[in-house]
C-alpha cells in the first residue's frame, strides 16, 4: 500500500489515496493500528483515507481512524493535510474545496506558495455544537460552561464543545503548571469518564493574554498528541464563552500554533488556520 506521512503542527497521520488503494472496509480499523505503531509500523496518530465522492457539491471525503483503530468524526489538522495532499498531488486545481468527514462538510481555502505547493490552509469548521446531548456529555443545562466534574478525586471545571467530535476544555488554575501537568494520568480518566458516552478529547489550557493561550491535549483513542485542530477550535470557543480572550486567539500547542477565530454568536462558524506539512512517502506490506 502506498502512503504519505503528513502532519499539522506535529499531529501526524498516514494518508492513503482511497481511489488507487483498494482496502476492504473491514480491514481498515486493524490497518490503522498497524501503521500507527511507532515501533513496528510507520508511526502516526492515526490513518486517514482520502476518498472520491459522487456528490457534486463535495470534492473529497476524509475517512479517519485513530491509532487504536476507532473511527473519529473530524480532525482539524487532518483535514488541512487532506487539502494539501489533493492539491499538491494534482488531484484538483481548485483552491477552494469542500471536504466531507462523517457526513459533515467543511469549506477550505488554500494558500499556495511560490513553489506551487500549499503552504497554509484555512478551514471553515462550522458552528460549534454546544447542546449537551449533541456533544454528547451528560450534563445539565442548555450549555456546559465552567461546570464542575470530579476526576481522580479532584474537582475540575470544564467547558464542553463539539466540533464534529466531543471536547472538554479545562482551564488550569494559576498554581498549576501546564508543562509539569501529569496528562498521562489525568487524560485517560477524562476520556473514559461516565459523563462522556462516546469518550472525549480533553484540552488543558493556560491563558497567556487576550490573544494567546497554551494548550496540551489528550485525544481519545490516541493519547497526548502534539496538536489537535478541533481541540484548538474548541479551546478558542471555550475562551470566548468564558470571556477569557478576544475573538481571535492563537493556540500554542506542543507542535506549533493554530489561529482560531469565533465571534461568539452561537450560529457563527469557527475559522481555523494553520500549516500542513508533508514528511515522506513510501510503501508498506499489508
Amino acid at each position: 500500500m502506498k502512503f504519505t506521512k503528513m502532519h499539522g503542527c506535529g499531529n501526524d497521520y498516514v494518508y492513503v489515496d482511497g481511489k488507487s488503494e483498494k482496502i476492504s472496509q473491514e480491514k481498515k480499523s486493524e490497518l490503522a493500528v498497524k501503521v500507527s505503531d511507532r515501533h513496528f509500523g510507520i508511526g502516526s496518530d492515526g490513518l486517514i483515507f482520502i476518498n472520491p465522492v459522487e456528490d457534486a457539491s463535495v470534492d473529497f471525503e476524509m475517512e479517519m481512524y485513530n491509532a487504536d483503530g476507532s473511527r473519529s468524526e473530524m480532525c482539524g489538522n487532518g483535514i488541512r493535510c487532506v487539502a494539501k495532499y489533493v492539491y499538491d498531488k494534482g488531484l484538483t486545481t481548485k483552491k477552494n474545496l469542500t471536504i466531507v468527514s462523517a457526513g459533515k462538510k467543511k469549506f477550505i481555502d488554500l494558500t499556495v506558495g511560490d513553489d506551487g505547493m500549499v503552504s497554509s490552509v484555512k478551514v471553515d469548521m462550522g458552528e460549534p455544537i454546544l447542546t449537551p446531548k449533541d456533544i454528547p456529555v451528560k450534563a445539565s443545562g442548555d450549555i456546559v460552561i465552567n461546570q464542575p466534574i470530579t476526576v481522580d478525586g479532584k474537582i475540575w471545571h470544564m467547558t464542553c464543545v463539539s466540533m464534529g467530535n466531543p471536547h472538554a476544555v479545562v482551564f488550569l488554575p494559576e498554581d498549576m503548571s501546564l508543562e509539569d501537568f501529569d496528562i498521562e494520568k489525568i487524560g485517560p480518566k477524562f476520556e473514559n469518564h461516565e459523563f462522556f458516552p462516546r469518550r472525549v478529547n480533553t484540552e488543558f489550557v493556560k491563558i497567556d493574554d487576550k490573544n494567546n493561550v497554551h494548550m496540551r491535549v489528550w485525544e481519545r483513542g490516541t493519547g497526548e498528541t502534539l496538536a489537535c485542530g478541533t481541540g484548538c477550535c474548541a479551546t478558542g470557543v471555550a475562551c470566548v464563552l468564558n470571556k477569557l480572550t478576544d475573538n481571535d486567539v492563537t493556540v500554542h500547542v506542543l507542535g506549533g500554533e493554530v489561529k482560531v477565530s469565533w465571534n461568539g454568536e452561537l450560529t457563527s462558524p469557527v475559522i481555523m488556520e494553520g500549516p500542513a506539512t508533508t514528511v515522506f512517502e513510501g510503501e508498506i506490506d499489508l
